[in-house]
């Protein structure tokens, strides 16, 4: 139906005829007898050169014939590819005539509320922006799968439909019409799975997987996501990250052009102590100083009945600080955790002012200064608490007050590895909870700890992170029964109940189960930061609303009664009325 896309007329083109097929973006009247129509496809835009007489309006499917021409003298548009000519001579065949749309297929949409936009996704899909997006995400993907495929990946698709498994996550559960009263999960991911296909011996796995997780959502979560999900078998931890980034860096390198530079490394001990977090943000300063040697011997009482106190700069933002805004950064710092706040404004001659700077001596004051590389103006923070808390408070005050949006400024890719093997104790059975699945193998060099210190025990665990987004995570795998069952001990989790809830995985284990690792990041994340956006909703065709609801499909809605009986299932009266 047509010969040239409406981004692709050039001056080259000129005397030649074409035809073109797209929507009308605008129309402007000129004089009498002409009209300016802008046709638009996914390439882009071109202005048709019509007779007045031709009605069509906005969003009109069209399939116009014209010779390409440059344009009249003083009429150029530099912002458009195709400005420097337009189509005359135009023979114009509607195709579909369209109601006008209820907001404009421009960029004019950004400032639509969300829910009219995803109420009719399928015309905000139109827009260059999101178009942009969508071809995004497939040059990602293919260059995913390239890459992949490269280095020795079988792709394997696994199932749907699950077993519910205690992953951590809350499962979609789908009631079975043959098994009434049963149920299978959709994926949290194919984690199990892609580990028997490292027994089945497929020696490198991967898929573009779809994961669903019934957990709120947020700017970086959907229920449904997309992961690249890799197991590899005979390998080590550096393996697994050579392998995973450089895949990274290929998609990276097919949206942008350029290759990023290799992915650096720090430990999670490093990343919480100099970041507070185990998502940190390398492209902004504001890293937390450890304090404990200028306050050892402090007369101070908050100092000095804590076992930990760091502190950040925040350069020349003494002047911006009055004190409702520290009262409410004190605030802020309470409710993640801490006791309290200090807080100190340097003046101009390096004097500390703050209701508790008399408390301290003249060699804390310049011992503080020096260790903060304190200059006029700045503002100092510090907590002192348990190491913890002051590393996770500190971490959530410099993200508060420095972090860029995601995707503004370059792309600081950073591995996070030697995860904590447990994290904190149940308070309930008084056993450690597990940092990953239990299914993680311990860092050699703690195994000894497992019985006597679990909290000390590390992980070969890791994580990757860009401009503090968790992309994803993955670990080396336990594949020796008499450690597993160690681990599973250290979690309160015998012999028998361990037969019970994992047997199915771990019985293929006992015929043979080589030395493996993997690892699996959200392909949304990336792609969104890639895309310039915040929010994955706006690099998924059709995502769901923070509410978790779809405006144009108008779901979830309530099951037809006869569905509902055909499985067994039946809805039944709250206390206050509403159907449960």
């Amino acid at each position: 139906m047509r010969t040239h896309m409406c981004g692709s007329p050039r001056e080259t083109d000129i005397g030649q005829r074409v035809t073109l097929c797209g929507w009308v973006a605008r129309r402007r009247e000129h004089g009498e007898h002409l009209a300016f129509v802008d046709l638009r496809d996914h390439t882009g835009i071109v202005q048709c050169v019509l007779n007045s007489d031709v009605d069509v309006r906005s969003e009109y499917v069209v399939r116009v014939s014209g010779v390409v021409r440059e344009r009249p003298d003083g009429t150029r548009n530099d912002a458009l590819p195709t400005g420097a000519v337009e189509i005359g001579e135009c023979e114009v065949e509607i195709l579909r005539s369209a109601t006008p749309p209820p907001f404009p297929i421009d960029e004019r949409a950004d400032s639509v509320d969300e829910n009219v936009r995803l109420q009719y996704r399928y015309l905000d899909l139109r827009r260059t922006r999101m178009q942009r997006n969508l071809r995004i995400r497939s040059a990602v993907n293919a260059a995913v799968r390239r890459s992949m495929e490269s280095q020795g990946f079988v792709e394997v698709e696994t199932p749907m439909l699950v077993p519910s498994t205690p992953e951590g996550a809350r499962e979609f559960l789908v009631p079975s019409r043959k098994e009434k009263g049963s149920f299978y999960a959709l994926p949290q991911s194919p984690q199990l799975f892609k580990q028997l296909l490292m027994v089945g011996g497929v020696d490198r796995y991967y898929q573009i997987a779809r994961c669903l997780r019934d957990e709120d959502l947020r700017a970086d979560r959907q229920y449904e996501f997309m992961q690249l999900d890799l197991e590899m078998s005979f390998v080590g931890q550096d393996d697994v990250l050579d392998a995973v980034g450089r895949s990274v860096l290929d998609a990276a390198e097919a949206v942008t052009g350029e290759r990023p530079p290799e992915i650096e490394r720090m430990t999670w001990h490093e990343a919480m102590d100099r970041y507070g977090s185990d998502k940190p943000d390398l492209r902004f300063g504001l890293e937390l100083v450890d304090l404990g040697d200028v306050f050892s011997a402090t007369e101070f009482k908050a100092f000095a009945s804590a076992s930990t106190i760091k502190g950040i700069r925040v350069p020349g933002a003494a002047a911006e600080y009055g004190r409702g805004q520290l009262d409410r950064l004190t605030e802020r710092a309470k409710q993640a955790g801490a006791k309290g706040l200090v807080w100190l404004k340097v003046g101009d001659g390096g004097e500390l002012e703050s209701p508790v700077a008399k408390f301290l001596s003249p060699e804390e004051c310049a011992g503080l200064a020096k260790e903060l590389e304190a200059e006029s103006g700045d503002l100092l923070l510090l907590v002192a608490d348990e190491w913890s808390v002051a590393c996770e408070v500190l971490g959530t005050l410099r993200n508060d007050l420095g972090r860029p949006p995601v995707h503004q400024g370059p792309y600081r890719y950073v591995w996070v590895v030697e995860f904590p093997l447990f994290v904190g104790v149940d308070p309930v059975s008084g056993r450690p909870r597990p940092g990953h699945h239990p299914f993680t193998r311990p860092h050699p060099d703690d195994v000894d700890l497992i019985e006597s210190d679990p909290l000390a025990v590390r992980s070969i665990a890791y994580d990757l992170v860009l401009n503090g987004w968790e992309l994803g995570s993955g670990s080396i795998r336990i594949h020796e029964p008499e450690l597993q069952q160690r681990v599973f001990n250290a979690l309160g989790i015998g012999p028998e109940e361990a037969a019970r809830k994992f047997g199915f995985f771990l019985r293929p284990f006992d015929y043979g189960a080589p030395p493996h690792g993997g690892f699996a990041y959200g392909l949304d994340r990336l792609i969104a930061i890639l895309a310039g956006e915040e929010n994955i909703r706006e690099v998924i065709a059709y995502p769901k609303t923070q509410s978790g609801t779809d405006p144009m499909t108008e779901s979830p809605l309530p099951a037809d009664p006869a569905q509902l009986a055909e499985l067994g299932l039946r809805v039944l009266p709250s206390v206050d009325g509403d159907r449960s």
